[in-house]
Formats: C-alpha cells, sequence, structure tokens
C-alpha cells in the first residue's frame, strides 16, 4: 500500500460523467502535477471533503478536459488513503488521456477489486463486506441489493463475531483452568460447556440454512423449459421477458440450441433457457440440441414444463415428465384460448408437480405462475431484510467445518475426553469462522476474491 494507484472508476461508455480514482500516499502530488484552477492554488492545501473547479492539463499547460475533484484525506476514505477523484466529461477517449496523464505523473495502473482490497488491508472492512461490495454491483433484483446492503452494513460480521465470542470465552476458560486448577474448577464442565454451545450450533445450523435461498436471491434461480416441439416454450420465454427474445414459428425444431436470457419476475430473478424441443429427432444438430435440453434440467433449479393442452399427451409428453420427476417443476398447460384436450387431471395423474392453465401468446397465467414459484422457494414471500443471510459459497463452507467442529466437541464431552481435547475443536471453529470475516485467511485466497472484482472498484 505504499504505492499511489489509479484507474477509470465509470463505466468505459460514453456518458454524462466519468470517474478517475487515485489513491494512495502520493495522491495529491500527482493530481497538483496535472491540475490547474484558475487562482493556480496548490493541491496539496485544499482542505478534506471539498469539490474542486479546474481543468486537467498536459505537461505544456494544454488542456485536457475542463472538470471536478473532489478531495478525500485517509484515514476517512473509503481505502483508508488520500483519495481523488477526478470528474470528467464521460467519453471513452478523453478518459482514457486523462488516465494515460495520471499514470504519467506517478500512479500506476490498479488491478482488478485493488482499491476495495486496501479497504480491507485497512481495516475498514472485513472479508464478508468486500465480498458484499461485488454482490451489490452485480445485483439484478431489489432482494439481491438488500441482502448486499444488509452484508456491506456488517449483518454478517456481527453474527460471527457473537458466535466466536462465545466459543472464545470457553476456551480462555479451559486454558486457565488447566493452568491454575487452585482457582478454576472444571468439575462438570462438560454439561455446561454442552448448554452454552447448543445455541452456537443451532445458529450455524441456521445461517447454514439460508445459503440455499440466499444463493438463488444472489445469483437467480436456474430455470430450465421443457417441452415437445411447438408446446409454446420460446413464446413463453417471450411472455415473461416481455420481447421478441426467441423466434416464434410453426415449424417443429425452430429452437435448435439453448437461449438463455435473466428475467425479474415480481421481485424473483430468473435465469432463464429456453431449450429445444424434446423428440425423438434423426437431425444431429438437434439431438445436441436435445441433450443439451436434458443436461440442463437435471441441474436446474427450476423446470417450466410446457405442454400444448390443444394436443392429446404423446410419448414426447411422457418423456418430459419423467425427466421433471424428482425435481421442483412447474406444468404448464399452455393455449388455454383454445378447446382444450388435455385436463389438469391428465397430468395430475402423472406428477405431484402445480399445473398451471396458461396462454403465452396472450400472457395469460403468468402472475400465478409468479406466485406459484414464490411460494415454491421463498415460503411464499420475499423478506430478508432482518435476517442474516448467507449468499456466498465460500461463507457456508466454513460455517458448516465450524459447526462440524463443534460436533466433534459434544462427541468428546459425551465420551469423557479430557477438557484439552475440547480446546482443540474449539479453536478450530473458532477459526473457520475467521476465514468468515477474513481474520484468518491465506493471501492467495485475498487475492483470488479481489481478481474477480471489476476494474476501478
Amino acid at each position: 500500500m505504499n504505492e499511489t494507484i489509479t484507474a477509470i472508476a465509470s463505466g468505459m461508455t460514453a456518458s454524462g460523467i466519468g470517474i478517475i480514482r487515485i489513491s494512495g500516499p502520493e495522491a495529491f502530488a500527482v493530481l497538483g502535477r496535472i491540475f490547474r484552477t484558475k487562482g493556480q492554488e496548490d493541491v496539496s492545501r485544499f482542505p478534506a471533503n471539498t469539490i474542486h473547479y479546474g481543468w486537467i492539463c498536459e505537461s505544456d499547460g494544454r488542456a485536457v478536459d475542463e472538470c471536478l475533484v473532489m478531495i478525500m484525506r485517509g484515514p476517512h476514505t473509503y481505502t483508508t488513503e488520500d483519495t481523488v477523484e477526478i470528474d470528467c466529461h464521460g467519453g471513452p477517449f478523453v478518459m482514457q488521456k486523462i488516465l494515460s496523464l495520471v499514470i504519467r505523473s506517478g500512479a500506476r495502473p490498479a488491478e482488478p477489486g485493488e482499491f476495495t482490497k486496501r479497504a480491507y488491508l485497512g481495516g475498514r472492512i472485513d472479508l464478508s463486506e468486500a465480498e458484499a461490495v461485488m454482490d451489490l454491483i452485480r445485483a439484478r433484483s431489489d432482494e439481491a441489493l438488500n441482502s448486499s446492503l444488509m452484508q456491506l452494513s456488517g449483518s454478517v460480521r456481527s453474527t460471527i463475531s457473537e458466535l466466536r465470542t462465545v466459543i472464545l470465552n470457553e476456551v480462555a476458560y479451559i486454558e486457565a483452568a488447566l493452568d491454575d486448577p487452585e482457582h478454576y474448577d472444571l468439575s462438570g464442565y462438560g454439561t455446561a460447556l454442552s448448554q452454552h454451545l447448543t445455541p452456537v450450533r443451532e445458529k450455524l445450523r441456521s445461517l447454514s440454512a439460508t445459503f440455499r435461498e440466499g444463493r438463488l436471491v444472489r445469483e437467480g434461480i436456474l430455470t430450465v423449459i421443457l417441452g415437445k416441439p411447438n408446446a409454446g416454450k420460446s413464446s413463453l420465454l417471450n411472455a415473461i421477458t416481455g420481447k421478441d427474445r426467441a423466434i416464434v414459428t410453426d415449424i417443429e425444431g425452430t429452437t435448435r440450441d439453448t437461449l438463455e436470457e435473466q428475467v425479474e419476475l415480481g421481485g424473483i430473478t430468473l435465469r432463464m433457457i429456453d431449450t429445444a424441443g424434446i423428440r425423438d429427432a434423426r437431425d444431429q444438430i438437434e439431438k445436441i440440441g436435445i441433450g443439451r435440453a436434458r443436461t440442463y434440467a437435471a441441474n436446474a433449479d427450476l423446470i417450466l414444463a410446457v405442454f400444448d393442452s390443444a394436443r392429446p399427451l404423446d410419448q414426447n409428453d411422457e418423456d418430459i415428465l419423467s425427466l421433471i420427476r424428482g425435481k421442483k417443476a412447474v406444468v404448464l398447460l399452455n393455449k388455454s384460448d383454445l378447446p382444450p384436450v388435455v385436463s389438469e387431471g391428465d397430468i395430475a395423474r402423472r406428477t405431484d408437480a402445480p399445473v398451471i392453465r396458461i396462454s403465452a401468446q396472450r400472457r395469460e397465467g403468468i402472475e400465478e405462475l409468479e406466485e406459484t414459484i414464490r411460494r415454491m422457494f421463498f415460503s411464499g414471500h420475499l423478506n430478508f431484510n432482518e435476517e442474516t443471510v448467507i449468499t456466498n459459497a465460500r461463507h457456508k463452507e466454513a460455517i458448516d467445518r465450524a459447526e462440524k467442529s463443534l460436533e466433534l466437541v459434544e462427541q468428546s464431552i459425551e465420551e469423557g475426553m479430557p477438557e484439552d481435547f475440547y480446546s482443540i475443536d474449539l479453536m478450530d471453529a473458532y477459526g473457520a469462522l475467521s476465514e468468515v470475516i477474513g481474520e484468518e485467511v491465506s493471501d492467495d485466497l485475498v487475492n483470488t476474491i479481489f481478481s474477480k472484482f471489476c476494474m476501478g472498484k
């Protein structure tokens, strides 16, 4: 952190405003070499938390752009270092030109996520909060946004810290008793320890259980549309997205490959995949598409099985019903605007999946589908604002390891093992929880996490 770094912090597309961020010990010196005001003021004397109008200039004094400069002094900044943000006009060429001037004046290009990494290394945020920053940037729904904001405000850190304190207090008592048995009595301690750890284990299991729905909020529900040719799969995708995303024709086998689209349906993010129609195909290309459809179905969070209710069920339909057996699925009887040949009862005898009658062409039944999905995945409501939700697989894995270590403590208590055995597993649990907030992680893991960040953040 002894180097000064810089990057374009806004998107590299034409926009009204572009932002170039500079952070590090030489931030003000670098700015002073390229920024001019009418009064030729000394940049190093600018007060913290002030904005100044002027020009970014070449070394010969030629102006590159008219801009505003924001001054922030460490440690009260995002990175905890002296920081400057140049607000210029948002053309890609002018932003790149100013960035080049900043680099020539003494800063080096920042690595992806390096500003947030410095905030973590400077102790302003923990690792779970740093990861929440990227989740916040990638959020595609209100619930994903709210979940990220909760974690960014320290909900995970607060919960984990409370649990670590309980564990550490028990370790401290055991160590003190082993060192000074005259003043600390361990008789009957195993029973008391078990009582103290029970709520900790319950909380860890509860946190771990939130991951499934938390992941779905963060990443979206992987939703695969299955059906035989001309059942209305592509029409359904278009109805849900509200645009002609998929080609719809009367020719069977129009969709030969997968088509992916991410949509928000009533606050629920669906990663939708339209697939090739399931049938006994002879065309080699179509066979590959059908194989992909089956693979996606095997890994889907949700399957929307579309049936043409105006045509009798055939062997292709029976194959689709077998594919959804044992999976989370919704059966959609499409073309409800036509005289029905297939009834809800015909489907109910073959599967226990909910059945909804729709008309994809008229966009009828979509609201009922939305409510059905909500009940299937989020217990009928989406409201994670008041509870800590785990959305990160790394966090879940560490929490599960901590719970496993506390389970070993319980086993040692039941088997009457010496108290120093308790300490070993208690400290393993403590270490696993420390990994969640980044207090016990390797440099390689930290570098890997921040390498996934976008540039300039």
